[in-house]
């Protein structure tokens, strides 16, 4: 740090030669979270100072991240339901299994998850201190209830099922996992990150969330298909005995006590989610699935008009596609200025189709890929 401040037109400046080196979302097919809606922008600078780590301060946010709770519950089968913002994923997972740990079943816990699961299981292992059992997963890349059920035993406090599968879009059978979790008397978290703002809209019934018996909690992202602001994850227990258990004592704040993993908390993304989620509304948030869905298909069919096929037919707005040699081609898409992902097992170029892609880039990244694969 300087001795002497800068001027407000210097750093503002020198701030936009560092974003400037950013990738756009135009050309960002492998990213799961997208630009903001500008109401969720403004909610956002509204309540930017607002920390619900000291939620005394702040009992009007409070009172927002309670409907927030409430809103993702009814949209996921329970209005009831108990939980936080979070800052993600991540956190909600760690979260959730750490509620399953301290609940006392086992003192060499272990817990079940496909080995579709998201990378954030390997560091609840670590934190944790807990082990983790990878169950396979069936030809559609779903996890295999028989094999979780084979990987259970006396020492399991959990068994995962996903939603939305990072990497293949897939979801996995939550009713038999819920099954399994209610005859067992197994604690079940559902991974919906993605899939909680993408499944309900989708205009096919789905057997994932809290109307299934054995369900008993569930992640969900507002900053991705829901248009929020970074950083915003959502972390639901059917139970509030699970949001009880993670307590901690705050001898010095307005609150006696924190269930969060974070001390400080941002109300701004809070605000944000209930600014997006009130304006979009059921329909809203249809329409986007509508469009999202659109351009899945449409890139599925074309790149099979230039023989090039998915891995699986997708359920959701992610593709997995067949390119022979991924890294060739990603490599070649990435010089015209796309970004791609990949998957681990099989192998395979992995896209997601975000509402900031708009058709014409779609119809240009089609083109390249045909003028690369083709």
């Amino acid at each position: 740090m300087r001795d002497k401040g800068e001027t407000k037109h210097d750093i503002l400046d020198r701030l936009e030669s560092f974003r400037a080196k950013d990738l756009s979302y135009d050309r960002v097919l492998s990213a799961m979270c997208t630009r903001p809606h500008p109401i969720a922008v403004a909610a956002h600078e509204m309540f930017i100072e607002t920390n619900l780590g000291d939620a005394g301060l702040f009992p009007g946010t409070h009172e927002l991240e309670c409907k927030v709770v409430r809103m993702l519950g009814g949209m996921l089968g329970d209005h009831s339901v108990h939980g936080y913002i979070t800052t993600g994923g991540t956190e909600s997972n760690i979260q959730a299994m750490r509620a399953a740990r301290n609940s006392g079943i086992s003192t060499k816990p272990n817990i079940v998850v496909p080995e579709s699961a998201h990378f954030s299981f390997d560091k609840i292992a670590d934190l944790l201190k807990v082990e983790l059992r990878k169950a396979e997963l069936d030809n559609s890349f779903r996890v295999d209830p028989g094999s979780v059920e084979s990987l259970i035993d006396d020492n399991t406090v959990a068994i995962v099922g996903i939603a939305g599968t990072t990497e293949f879009g897939q979801i996995d059978p939550i009713r038999e996992l819920s099954d399994i979790a209610v005859e067992r008397g197994l604690f079940l978290h559902v991974d919906a990150a993605f899939g909680a703002f993408v499944i309900p809209f989708l205009g096919r019934e789905y057997d994932f969330d809290f109307r299934l018996p054995g369900v008993s909690s569930m992640t969900a992202d507002p900053h991705k298909m829901g248009l929020c602001t970074i950083p915003a994850g959502g972390l639901l227990f059917r139970d509030p005995s699970h949001l009880k258990g993670l307590q901690t004592r705050t001898h010095y704040l307005t609150i006696d006590t924190q269930h969060s993993l974070s001390g400080t908390r941002s109300g701004a993304v809070v605000a944000a989610s209930y600014a997006v989620m009130r304006h979009l509304g059921l329909e809203g948030y249809r329409r986007l699935i509508d469009y999202c869905m659109g351009l899945t298909h449409r890139l599925v069919e074309r790149a099979r008009g230039f023989g090039v096929e998915s891995l699986v037919e997708p359920v959701m707005n992610v593709v997995v596609l067949d390119v022979g040699d991924t890294a060739a081609v990603r490599q070649s898409l990435a010089k015209k200025g796309w970004s791609t992902s990949i998957t681990r097992d099989p192998v395979g170029m992995r896209l997601v189709l975000m509402p900031h892609l708009t058709e014409g880039a779609m119809d240009e990244f089609l083109d390249d890929l045909e003028g690369i694969c083709g």
